[in-house]
């Protein structure tokens, strides 16, 4: 199960809106959704998460790029919102670069007979394989807001959100829309 939130910083304070990303498709798609809560160019926050595997931040500011935090990119890249985070850049990948064995130099002739079941278990993670089972992103994406790199990564998918919303004085918002 899935939950995620906008808050847009206002000046009267922040405002949030729970938000469905089933038409969300791209990175790009999140951050015009985002920005779309914020006619003012005001910095807004997308929080996800899934249940207790994994959190999720995106700041957008204005028009700049959007940046990401993700907890654990091993969890989220399981996970279709995960995916929408998890980018080539923010994984260190060169774009377009494929996680599955280059099929050209499978030997597919039929003769597979001889494979164990960790063979199969292998090849079961490979798209997995490339990415870590640790935070990825940028971990001061809300240090100028009172969360600390430090804080941040040490943040239990659990209760993360509530403690970000906390930090940030939108605990009661965020609760509204929970």
């Amino acid at each position: 199960m899935y939950f995620a939130a906008l808050l847009a910083r206002t000046e009267d304070g922040w405002e949030a809106s729970d938000t469905e990303l089933d038409d969300v498709e791209t990175l790009s798609d999140l951050a015009d959704l985002a920005r779309e809560a914020s006619p003012e160019e005001d910095t807004v926050l997308v929080l996800i998460e899934q249940e207790d595997a994994w959190f999720g931040v995106v700041r957008v500011d204005g028009e700049d790029d959007p940046r990401i935090y993700v907890s654990d990119a091993a969890a989220a890249f399981r996970s279709a919102y995960g995916e929408l985070l998890l980018t080539d850049e923010l994984l260190g990948r060169e774009p377009g670069a494929t996680d599955g064995p280059d099929l050209d130099s499978l030997d597919l002739d039929g003769t597979e007979d001889g494979e164990s079941e960790a063979d199969e278990d292998e090849e079961e993670t490979t798209g997995s394989d490339s990415v870590p089972h640790s935070p990825v992103g940028d971990g001061e994406i809300l240090d100028d807001l009172g969360i600390s790199e430090k804080e941040l990564r040490t943040l239990d998918a659990e209760d993360a959100l509530g403690s970000i919303a906390e930090a940030l004085g939108a605990s009661e918002v965020l609760e509204t829309v929970r």
